[in-house]
């Protein structure tokens, strides 16, 4: 039998026994999920969009709530659960490349779609067939899902990277994103020779794109001064473009119905995946809704600022019982909360905290943070100095964490405000000796890597940056308005 054959053959028994298990299991644990999902991930993994940081940003943050909502529905059952829509920018791999609809540029199209199921096997099918991908393994699972109604837990999350034997990628004729990569890295360019071959295209699109900088501000400016609004912000790296036409949109909103805007005094308005208000209190408009879903938003603004006043007493309540610790909501770690979901983790985790009588001095922890996680996580401690606390933790096991900890904490938030204060002076060194018209850095890009990016910068100091916007991240890329994206390990 030739090598093929005997690849097609443990194939074909390796699906037939993990459909078999399953379906003795009568449930799908978080590792099974991970197996049914894997050409999902591989479609969608936020590496592959690395010339593409939107689209990148976008897949990232919608793997985030989609993995959210597979835990809490493996966890609580649909009970819980609202119905919740996801957008992914999805590469035409072998299995959908004869699929064109939405095609954005060659390489990858855009797909979104609404979770509203109540079980998890009905997800993974759900969002297999909205991205027009096979679902053929997932066959043998029908039929146990119809008698299975208690899914089992599994300590193993959802996500994480895609790690298959070379012999998959040799019979499928699918790419290895593990040797793409490798790829990738070996063939990128010095700073030098990359700036040499996009300064131009990026000086031309900057130069198109000044107009609609001009109209933006002016737009954010008389937004913020008619309605008393504390900021303007947007959840994604939306072009400027994009930016212009969702303000102009709000402005057309004041004109037509001045009254509705009244409602946003003293509010930061930002504009994102939906409308409502974030766990930060911002009030959220809704990219993709129409003005009468934001008057109908903005009518109920009350209710929500009653519901942050319970919020606040609630971490009020909670710094009390934890020795003085803030608890604090780490957005730029996750995807945008509501301020409704905040409520509820607070709520939970307070009623856990009174029936387990901690006892901590009142100001033993004064000047660290915590954050709460879902039930999955684990109790740690973050690099920069934050708590992180499942809300189902026990309490006795929390006390000694945090008791034992707490030096380290504090000496990891001290470094935290260092690196932050170090970063702030680098940037403003940078802005001015290279004479850039501004500089920023991606999320995930952290004040280490900023500081090291940028002393290099400095040393390097390239005149074919001069004026341009410079954004740190990991990979190279003109944007549409001439930013430039640099990775923070950019080669000499």
């Amino acid at each position: 039998m030739s090598v093929s054959s005997l690849l097609r053959c443990s194939l074909r028994l390796e699906r037939k026994h993990v459909a078999t298990r399953l379906v003795q299991q009568r449930a799908l644990s978080g590792a099974d999920t991970v197996n049914a999902l894997r050409p999902f991930y591989f479609a969608v993994h936020p590496d592959f969009f690395g010339q593409h940081p939107r689209e990148r940003e976008v897949n990232e943050n919608s793997l985030k709530r989609l993995n959210g909502y597979l835990e809490n529905l493996q966890k609580h059952g649909s009970r819980s659960l609202q119905p919740m829509k996801l957008t992914f920018y999805v590469r035409d791999t072998k299995e959908n490349s004869d699929m064109q609809p939405d095609l954005l540029c060659p390489g990858f199209r855009s797909v979104s779609f609404t979770l509203q199921t109540h079980d998890v096997l009905s997800t993974v099918i759900n969002v297999l067939k909205s991205c027009s991908l096979s679902v053929e393994h997932m066959k043998a699972l029908r039929a146990s899902a119809e008698t299975s109604k208690n899914p089992r837990e599994a300590g193993v999350p959802f996500y994480r990277p895609i790690k298959w034997d070379k012999s998959y990628y040799i019979f499928t004729g699918f790419r290895d994103p593990e040797q793409e990569l490798q790829q990738a890295r070996e063939i990128e360019p010095s700073l030098s020779l990359w700036l040499k071959n996009n300064e131009p295209e990026a000086t031309k699109k900057h130069s198109a794109s000044l107009p609609r900088r001009e109209e933006l501000n002016r737009l954010k400016r008389e937004l913020c001064h008619r309605f008393d609004l504390a900021d303007i912000r947007w959840q994604r790296s939306w072009g400027v473009a994009h930016r212009c036409c969702q303000l102009q949109s709000l402005s057309r909103l004041s004109q037509q119905s001045p009254e509705a805007l009244v409602h946003l005094q003293g509010h930061t308005v930002m504009f994102a995946d939906q409308s409502g208000m974030n766990a930060s209190g911002h009030v959220m408009l809704g990219t993709m809704d129409v003005h009468n879903q934001w008057t109908k938003m903005f009518q109920q603004l009350s209710s929500y600022r009653s519901l942050q006043q319970q919020t606040d007493w609630l971490k009020e309540r909670i710094s009390l019982l934890l020795g003085g610790a803030q608890v604090v909501h780490m957005a730029r770690l996750g995807p945008v909360q509501p301020i409704s979901e905040h409520y509820s983790t607070l709520n939970t985790f307070h009623k856990s905290l009174m029936s387990g009588h901690l006892r901590l001095h009142p100001r033993s922890l004064q000047g660290l943070n915590v954050s709460l996680a879902n039930d999955r996580s684990n109790l740690s401690l973050h690099e920069m100095g934050q708590f992180i606390i499942p809300t189902n933790c026990d309490p006795p096991k929390l006390q000694v964490f945090l008791q034992s900890h707490a030096p380290e904490a504090r000496m990891r938030t001290n470094r935290k405000k260092q690196l932050q204060a170090e970063e702030d002076a680098v940037v403003k060194q940078c802005l001015q000796s290279l004479s850039l018209r501004s500089l920023s850095k991606e999320p995930s890009v952290s004040s280490s890597q900023m500081i090291l990016c940028c002393k290099r910068l400095l040393e390097q100091r390239s005149p074919l940056m001069q004026g341009l916007h410079i954004c740190v991240s990991h990979f190279y890329s003109v944007l549409q308005d001439g930013d430039l994206c640099l990775p923070w390990d950019w080669k000499s």
